[in-house]
């Protein structure tokens, strides 16, 4: 039985990990040809022989902020497996000196803006032009619940990050509709990902105070994540374009009484 993408050719960022590397797995069941992208080699190689070899997943290793890395990352999508069909621009970070506005200076503010946001605009811009020629494509963002509500604990840089790959994918979304590119973005909740887990290991009672805020009482998992991600890159969306894609377990359209 086909999978719901299958034959079809996806490019992953942050694909070693998380909700990236939940996804390039779902992807692969899905029957897609996948091209991971990301920095830990390592992992990346693992996931190629996991997942059935070269035939079916490549990795790519890149450095999400640099235009040559990243173009050279889709062009060996449309090199080796001969389109461009799906991008999910999924890499992101979250450092712990990213913190209130009065507390983050400069310098993490602009390296959190260069992986968080700056990479989503080179990678748009890498993959537009192959699915334009093939008048097909579905481009998934990364973005964040926090990008349409307030953090109850402050994060600057991440927050603005993912409010600005939001509003990108709005407008990419409206300017190439009618060229069957569809954009969307993905806005998830807390998750139960490594980043996740580093804030824990860090600072519990500031992570603990994340969780206070679900009505589900719960973090969302991966799995989960590439569930959503599935279905935007599918034609079961077919009619969804420049949407804010909220799975959240409900914290967007919840009022929590503070602490």
């Amino acid at each position: 039985m086909a999978g719901r993408i299958q034959d079809r050719v996806a490019v992953v960022t942050g694909g070693c990990s998380g909700i990236g590397l939940a996804t390039v797995q779902r992807f692969v069941e899905e029957g897609a040809k996948v091209v991971v992208g990301d920095i830990d080699d390592q992992r990346g190689n693992e996931l190629v022989g996991q997942l059935g070899g070269t035939d079916l997943v490549t990795y790519v290793h890149v450095d999400v902020t640099d235009k040559e890395q990243v173009d050279a990352l889709f062009r060996t999508a449309k090199d080796t497996y001969g389109s461009v069909d799906i991008a999910f621009n999924n890499a992101g970070i979250s450092p712990p000196e990213d913190d209130s506005i009065l507390d983050t200076d400069l310098d993490a503010w602009r390296k959190v803006q260069e992986v968080n946001l700056t990479s989503v605009y080179l990678c748009c811009k890498a993959a537009l032009p192959y699915m334009l020629e093939q008048g097909r494509g579905s481009i998934i963002n990364t973005a964040s619940f926090v990008a349409v509500m307030g953090a109850a604990t402050s994060q600057i840089s991440y927050s603005a990050s993912k409010g600005g790959v939001l509003s990108m994918t709005r407008e990419l979304g409206v300017q190439f509709a009618r060229r069957g590119v569809r954009v969307n973005a993905l806005c998830p909740g807390p998750v139960n990902t490594p980043l996740l887990q580093e804030l824990f290991a860090a600072d519990a009672e500031r992570a603990a105070r994340r969780l206070v805020h679900v009505p589900m009482g719960r973090f969302g998992e991966p799995s989960e994540m590439a569930a959503a991600v599935l279905f935007l890159a599918s034609d079961d969306s077919s009619f969804m374009t420049a949407n804010t894609f909220l799975v959240d377990g409900g914290i967007s359209g919840a009022y929590v009484t503070p602490l």
